[in-house]
């Protein structure tokens, strides 16, 4: 009975540790902190096993007017004309070609992991916000949060964009050799394909955001941005030829057309927060100071649950502000 009363309690000081209530702080020790991260990871893992279970589930069976995941992955390839593909009919089956007894397993499996885990994204990502946010303040948190808004939507933009463009890369490409050629795609190649183009396109994407995170804490500024402009569409260019499988030269210029419109549109943003910047330094006379002279900031020191100071306008300061 005392055994169990013990571990009852140590269990209820764990959950008062983990709660903003009564820690509002978030104070652990480090071995605390190393339990709480594999609590974290172990439910985490957890969402994704379960998401790839779902998916697995999915690739064969269609949900409502939902086609099944197979049939989403391989549209791209029955998109092409009937006459390109291996043993096509007008009116045949659309497949693949296995050739290995095994290979279609994996497949399904590949597959259902990558659109499970897409799928439970709030589950395993808010554990992983779980374990962070105690030792953000409430402003970061603020700012932790629309960073992942946006880098959701951008990289669902990516990967939303080079599915619609596949379709009309692999018609393009398959109609180079005329009619010496025909068309019998693998399915572990042609899952691969497919998946690193829409990872490559997702992940391509956040580089605004990347670029505004950066001006948002000074340390590319609107001038340097417009003095490297070029620079920087060239190193697109470089990247798209690079980043893009299969040397697909139709899903390169996409690319990097697109991340080009994206960065002129990072630029931008950054022109117009410098602009804000400046004209707030001018109204508060911060241009006027002398280089040894300190900034106009309270240095008093506050406690976490105080309330920033009226004279940092909330914002947190460092010995960078008075430089």
């Amino acid at each position: 009975m005392a055994d169990s009363a013990s571990g009852e309690e140590r269990r209820g000081s764990k959950r008062r540790k983990r709660s903003r209530r009564t820690n509002p702080d978030g104070t652990m020790t480090l071995i605390e902190h190393i339990y709480e991260f594999r609590r974290r990871l172990g439910f985490a893992l957890l969402a994704i096993l379960a998401g790839g279970i779902i998916g697995f589930i999915w690739f064969q069976t269609r949900v409502g007017p939902i086609p099944s995941l197979g049939q989403i992955m391989t549209g791209p390839y029955c998109g092409i004309p009937y006459q390109r593909r291996l043993g096509g009919e007008a009116n045949g089956p659309c497949q693949l070609l296995q050739t290995v007894p095994f290979e279609a397993f994996m497949i399904q499996l590949k597959v259902g992991l990558a659109a499970g885990a897409v799928l439970l994204a709030p589950l395993w990502l808010y554990q992983i916000w779980a374990f962070i946010a105690p030792g953000l303040y409430s402003k970061e948190r603020k700012y932790a949060l629309t960073f992942v808004f946006f880098a959701s939507i951008l990289f669902a933009c990516g990967a939303v964009l080079a599915y619609l463009l596949i379709p009309h890369a692999l018609e393009l490409l398959m109609n180079f050799g005329g009619d010496q050629f025909i068309t019998a795609l693998t399915g572990d190649k042609y899952i691969s394909f497919i998946l690193s183009l829409l990872l490559i396109f997702g992940v391509s994407f956040e580089l605004p955001l990347f670029v505004v995170m950066l001006n948002r804490v000074g340390v590319l500024k609107y001038q340097t941005l417009k003095k490297w402009r070029r620079g920087l569409i060239m190193v697109v260019f470089v990247f798209a030829a690079f980043a893009t499988p299969g040397s697909d030269p139709f899903s390169m210029l996409a690319l990097a057309g697109a991340l080009v419109v994206l960065l002129e549109l990072s630029i931008q943003i950054a022109r117009f927060h410098d602009r804000k910047l400046d004209k707030e330094r001018g109204t508060e006379g911060w241009d006027q100071l002398a280089d040894d002279e300190a900034a106009p900031f309270d240095y008093t020191p506050s406690t976490i649950d105080e309330e920033p100071s009226a004279a940092t306008n909330g914002k947190r300061t460092s010995t960078d502000d008075v430089t």
